[in-house]
């Protein structure tokens, strides 16, 4: 074994109390055949992929000469500290002896088709029939019940897209993710997703092991896949619950809500009901008779009826203020769910809102945060060009990939190859690795982790691509995965060849439009900004949304063709292959440029 000379300097290894088979190799520098062949040997068939306990890992290490000790929690903690849950961060400025309880906000993520919307309408109506008449009045996107005497509030928002735009805006609504899988279909490839958006916002997650009505269950053979996907089941002393149920025939339904409410014990969820009042806005829209209507999740403080709350460049002063049974209200305490009336326009569903003290000083904080923004508008990725110079300057410990591939049969080389890159100085964390072309989701989760996406042999749909442009995402696609590892080893070493970048030259805003003989539609315009340059590429935005992107085809001061035109001058530009000019259209004038890797 080529590795044994390895093996032999390490006395002591320490292992978590479930781990891979090709996790273990990994820790001690050997083949995963090795470990396996020592497991058939010890009438164990395990695939790579298979979890084995630590009784099991220690039968393994003590043949090759190694002593198995479980792994220290204080490095547990450590690892999760390194992302803190936002409520946390919001009590951590409270005076302790203000804090209080706080009832758990649940989200529900799973595959399409395994129940979470009969999940939801099953827990919603038991609870409202104990004692509503009418049941629920509106939607608002969430909900609260009861059981044994606590409150629980439940998101009612559409899968993993929407919980982890919020984690991408800075926000986190949820305490706990309740992950729907159905008993007769296992883990599918959203399952997956959501599992790896869940545990990227280090959200703790109980298994809703739904449709057991159904007949010829495999509960096992679900474990089995829940376990390869890091869900260990807690009587495979794992500490994920399972907890089966049907929320067609609405049974389990109370053993759910007990396992929410252990788990949120465990967490000690805490907020100050009298301190500063921020929360999360679930969602909104503009309502044809009452204008604006969202719905705030309270994570801190009491939200009254005439408070004044700002959302990102968004404000306004509290109207009115509805439960989610559609009553209306004067107050919300944490963690309630509320419908608001009274912003001035549409604030972002996933983004924090705060109460100030008068209209004035939001109308200030707003024009201070929209100067930030223009600053800010040229918005910085993490490249993997970038990656070794913030690797020296100690700001990055590790590099986070989401590997999309064409086949399940290229994602178990390329990940294991990636791992394998991993260095003393950096870790590679693999969020999500999934087979299918690069989807918004994708982006989303790369950009709420703060990962670059890297797909082979498969294509990046437009929404994606223009989700990543917005959010700064790098997406880096491949058709040879020795191409994609090298690029990636190439960034730990600080050799990548460099990306180009886009540096902006100046703006002319097209005040006229004229046809000219020979030349066709030419648009008169005046310099605002910089300089428009005869070589250069040009961007068509109208209503600050792009028409057209190209090459000046003609550029003209009065009556001669020059090469460039400054700042406060007119000129008449004509663009290749474009002629839908209007007046008060903006032509951003650019080139690219290459960025040297330091």
């Amino acid at each position: 074994m080529s590795s044994s000379g390895h093996t032999k300097t390490l006395s002591e290894i320490e292992i978590p109390q479930t781990i891979t088979v090709r996790d273990l190799a990994q820790k001690v520098g050997v083949s995963p055949i090795d470990v396996m062949k020592i497991l058939m040997a010890n009438g164990v068939m395990a695939n790579i992929n298979q979890m084995i306990d630590f009784d099991t890992s220690a039968i393994v290490l003590s043949e090759m000469g190694i002593e198995a000790l479980p792994e220290k929690k204080e490095e547990i903690q450590q690892e999760k500290a390194d992302n803190v849950p936002l409520w946390r961060k919001i009590i951590a400025h409270e005076d302790p002896k203000f804090l209080q309880p706080r009832p758990p906000v649940v989200t529900i993520l799973g595959h399409v088709d395994h129940g979470k919307t009969t999940l939801l309408d099953a827990i919603r109506h038991t609870n409202v029939a104990e004692g509503e008449s009418g049941g629920i009045t509106q939607h608002i996107g969430a909900y609260q019940v009861e059981h044994n005497g606590r409150k629980i509030t439940f998101l009612d928002t559409p899968g993993h897209a929407a919980f982890t735009a919020m984690r991408a805006r800075g926000a986190q609504g949820a305490d706990i993710v309740v992950l729907v899988v159905a008993a007769d279909d296992g883990v599918m490839p959203q399952t997956r997703e959501a599992i790896a958006h869940a545990k990227a916002a280090q959200v703790p997650i109980i298994v809703a092991l739904n449709k057991m009505d159904r007949p010829g269950v495999d509960v096992n053979r679900i474990k089995q896949q829940l376990a390869e996907n890091n869900l260990v089941p807690e009587d495979w002393d794992g500490d994920t619950i399972i907890v089966p149920l049907s929320a067609k025939q609405r049974k389990g339904l109370d053993d759910l809500l007990e396992a929410i409410l252990l788990v949120a014990d465990d967490m000690n969820i805490l907020a100050n009901p009298k301190g500063k009042v921020i929360g999360t806005v679930i969602e909104a829209e503009r309502g044809k008779s009452q204008g604006v209507k969202a719905t705030l999740l309270v994570q801190n403080g009491t939200l009254n009826e005439g408070d004044v709350v700002i959302v990102g460049s968004v404000y306004g002063k509290i109207r009115a203020m509805f439960d989610y049974r559609g009553r209306k209200i004067r107050k919300a305490e944490p963690s309630m769910p509320v419908s608001v009336i009274g912003f001035h326009d549409i604030p972002n569903a996933g983004e924090m809102f705060e109460v100030v003290a008068s209209e004035k000083e939001a109308r200030q904080i707003v024009a201070e945060r929209q100067a930030q923004a223009v600053k800010n508008v040229e918005k910085k990725k993490m490249t993997l060009e970038e990656l070794f110079t913030r690797v020296q300057a100690g700001e990055v410990q590790e590099l986070r990939l989401i590997v999309k591939a064409d086949v399940q049969g290229s994602i178990e080389p390329i990940v294991s190859s990636i791992k394998d890159l991993s260095t003393e100085e950096i870790k590679i964390n693999i969020i999500h690795a999934e087979t299918g072309d690069i989807s918004e989701s994708d982006v989303m989760l790369a950009s709420a982790s703060k990962a670059i996406v890297v797909g082979f042999n498969v294509k990046e749909d437009v929404a994606a691509r223009r989700l990543a442009d917005a959010e700064g995402v790098s997406i880096r696609t491949y058709d040879i995965i020795y191409r994609l590892t090298e690029d990636v080893e190439k960034a730990l070493k600080g050799m990548l060849e460099p990306e180009y970048k886009e540096v902006q030259l100046g703006k002319a805003e097209v005040k006229a439009v004229f046809t000219v003989s020979k030349l066709g539609q030419i648009a008169g315009c005046r310099v605002i900004e910089g300089e428009i340059k005869r070589n250069a590429r040009v961007r068509i935005l109208r209503a600050g949304k792009t028409l057209f992107e190209g090459e000046i085809a003609s550029l003209k001061h009065f009556q001669d063709d020059v090469r460039e035109v400054k700042q406060g001058s007119e000129c008449g530009v004509g663009i290749k292959g474009f002629t839908d000019f209007a007046p008060g259209d903006i032509i951003q004038c650019y080139y690219m440029e290459k960025t040297a890797t330091e």
